[in-house]
């Protein structure tokens, strides 16, 4: 008891020092000039009857001084909100984004010492009728403090909701989700800690691998629990992070937030358990590393087989077997091509990395969640495909090169342009390889995708140094004006499988004006082919082509996404969110939950060839398995953060969770029928 009573004297002590303190400052403040001032921002103007609304508190303080945290540390006071609602209407406590540490003369505070921004969640009742007004009221008190003195202070914030459809404006929405990329993300696992000898040691689920710096922190949210001025020595055991520190006395449960020294945090609940004493930091896990980029090697090679890959690398392949080069210009083509792979790879890979250090939760092909891409990719497969059809040569620009051509200058062209159109695929081996570059430091990231770059571009690199893999293809002759003819057909279908992903974008219209657009393209194409048949030049043909992408793309970006694009209708699924799955989870019921996207061929081939099959669907009504499916196809935020939570860069993602389990089996990224089948008596 003393520990506690010893903690309880110094936060009071330390507490009334610090409000007769700032006595005299606060009264030479002039009347309502807050040192630190709060912004109320509903996430919609307009929320639906029945459903959720966030609200923020946006705080800024003044130069020199700082918010406090809800567990404020030795010393400070945590907000406190007076709510005035509508009738029905209730608030939920208030969430925290991750602090930071500043210790003023052994005293350890946890504080805010820029903008920072707190949430709380309003439930509208249902019933509501619309235009209904919704007038809000709170009084935030809070502490405000410099290194020297502090001020408590006071805001009385207000603003009217009307009750609406829950629409939220893409501004709005962009705000929202800034804010939100501060807030501790849920661990998922639970911790396990154990006190001796005023000793705690704290053992927290984190991968081996994962960056763990010596910034590294555990920010405890449960009082009385750890001495707060005390070091933290942080260390790794296996897939551990365990947090050793001074004890002020014993709990039951210990809750608070990890943060890595990244900049991120994650919410931690930890019980009482074993935890071994910490052992000497690890380095990074090289034998993880390898294995991924192993993966990324193999993932990269199965592309190749992908209905968009497979005609240029063939028709790549038998040009090199026809021209009849010398050996050195095989080579050069080979290394050619595989600079343009992996130059592509490295560059969406990096952008990848680049965004997420940024905080934007995106994933592999993030770039086909935007609609102007998407169309840009749409015409781009339409030329290959029309050119494999004979339509027209691509003989001019120069600097493009030709598909099928000679020299080192097409060979990088293709190589690039066969590394850009297989992105929206992923199969064995990448999810997990890719999935580690979310923990891994930014240059092991990078040489995944280097792997990832080289297995791609692996086939054409061998027949570039490996002559009697050029003897062993077929010998040219006529044959192969008809096999080139035969390529097309599955470009034709990969541009019609865009044309239906930029409908999932933007609905019909979006369609619609993607189809002229391309009509228009494929006009221009055949006017460049009949020119080229009269051997009369074309440059005013390809200005007119680069007229009608340029025009294309700024259209569809004009079109907005109607209301129902992009929504889950599958029969017996629901669309996925957290709340309906912690629902079904308290239930106790089984939860099969996967992840799409329209532009994801690995998807879709799943889900026609095993989920969405008479078999599965009914193994699960029977073992009353609820289906929930995340649609990625727009590239939601919210989706990206909870598959980033499981390891994953993009989709496919496949969660199992077995009836009464809170933690999932992650599934393989190539299913079959029977593997569902099973889940149920598994």
């Amino acid at each position: 008891m003393h520990r506690y009573a010893f903690a309880f004297v110094t936060w009071l002590v330390v507490g009334l020092a610090c409000l007769l303190a700032s006595a005299a400052p606060a009264a030479a403040q002039p009347a309502g000039a807050n040192n630190l001032a709060v912004e109320l921002v509903a996430e919609t103007d307009m929320p639906a009857p029945g459903s959720d609304v966030t609200l923020a508190f946006a705080a800024t303080p003044d130069p020199g001084w700082h918010g406090y945290w809800k567990n404020p540390g030795d010393a400070g006071l945590e907000t406190r909100l007076d709510w005035q609602l509508p009738r029905g209407v209730t608030a939920s406590d208030l969430a925290y984004p991750v602090p930071t540490r500043l210790l003023i003369a052994g005293i350890m505070n946890y504080v805010y010492k820029g903008p920072f921004t707190q949430f709380a969640t309003l439930k509208i009742p249902a019933g509501l009728a619309p235009g209904t007004p919704l007038p809000i009221r709170v009084r935030a008190d809070y502490l405000v403090c410099t290194d020297e003195v502090c001020v408590p202070e006071t805001e009385n914030l207000s603003l009217t909701l009307t009750v609406g459809d829950g629409t939220i404006t893409a501004e709005r929405r962009a705000r929202f989700d800034q804010w939100r990329r501060a807030l501790p993300k849920p661990l998922g696992s639970e911790g396990k800690f154990a006190i001796a000898d005023g000793i705690a040691r704290i053992a927290i689920p984190w991968p081996a691998g994962a960056p763990l710096t010596d910034e590294a922190y555990f920010y405890p949210l449960t009082p009385l629990a750890l001495t707060y001025n005390a070091p933290q020595k942080v260390t790794r055991d296996g897939d551990m992070a365990v947090i050793e520190t001074k004890a002020t006395g014993s709990v039951l449960r210990l809750d608070g937030v990890f943060a890595p020294g990244n900049g991120q945090g994650f919410g931690v609940t930890a019980m009482p358990g074993t935890v071994a004493a910490s052992a000497a930091p690890d380095a990074i896990d090289w034998s993880a590393a390898l294995v991924a980029l192993g993966g990324a090697l193999l993932g990269g090679l199965i592309l190749n087989i992908m209905p968009c890959v497979f005609p240029i690398l063939s028709l790549k392949a038998l040009s090199l077997a026809k021209s009849g080069t010398s050996e050195r210009h095989a080579r050069a083509e080979a290394l050619a091509y595989t600079a343009g792979v992996v130059l592509v790879v490295l560059a969406l890979g990096g952008a990848m990395l680049g965004l997420r250090a940024a905080g934007a939760s995106v994933g592999w092909a993030f770039q086909l969640t935007d609609a102007r891409v998407i169309l840009f990719l749409l015409l781009l497969v339409l030329a290959i495909a029309l050119n494999l059809a004979g339509l027209f040569e691509l003989m001019t620009p120069r600097f493009a090169g030709k598909l099928a051509g000679e020299g080192s200058g097409g060979a990088f062209m293709t190589g690039a342009l066969a590394a850009f159109i297989a992105t929206p695929c992923t199969g064995p081996f990448m999810g997990v390889a890719l999935g580690a570059t979310l923990v891994l430091p930014w240059y092991l990231g990078l040489l995944i995708f280097l792997g990832l770059g080289l297995g791609l571009a692996l086939p054409f690199l061998l027949l570039g140094f490996v002559p009697a893999l050029r003897r062993a293809l077929p010998r040219p002759g006529a044959w192969m004006d008809t096999f080139r003819k035969i390529l097309s057909v599955p470009m034709f279908l990969t541009a019609i499988a865009l044309a239906w992903v930029l409908g999932g974008l933007k609905g019909v219209n979006g369609m619609a004006l993607g189809l002229i657009v391309a009509l228009g393209f494929a006009v221009v194409l055949w006017l460049v082919g009949r020119r080229q048949m009269r051997g009369v030049g074309n440059g005013a043909a390809w200005i007119a082509a680069a007229a009608v992408t340029v025009a294309g793309i700024w259209a569809i970006s004009t079109i907005e996404k109607p209301a129902s694009a992009g929504q889950v209708e599958k029969g017996g699924a629901e669309p996925f969110t957290e709340a309906r799955l912690a629902a079904l989870q308290a239930e106790g019921k089984p939860v099969f939950a996967y992840f799409t996207a329209d532009w994801c061929v690995t998807c879709k081939v799943n889900e026609k060839a095993a989920i969405e099959t008479d078999a599965v669907r009914q193994a699960f009504q029977k073992a009353g398995v609820t289906v929930l499916v995340g649609d990625w196809t727009d590239g939601n935020p919210q989706l990206g953060r909870f598959i980033e939570r499981h390891n994953r860069a993009g989709v496919p993602l496949y969660l199992w969770y077995p009836k009464g389990s809170r933690e999932p089996q992650v599934l393989p990224q190539v299913l079959s029928q029977g593997m569902l089948v099973a889940l149920p008596g598994g």
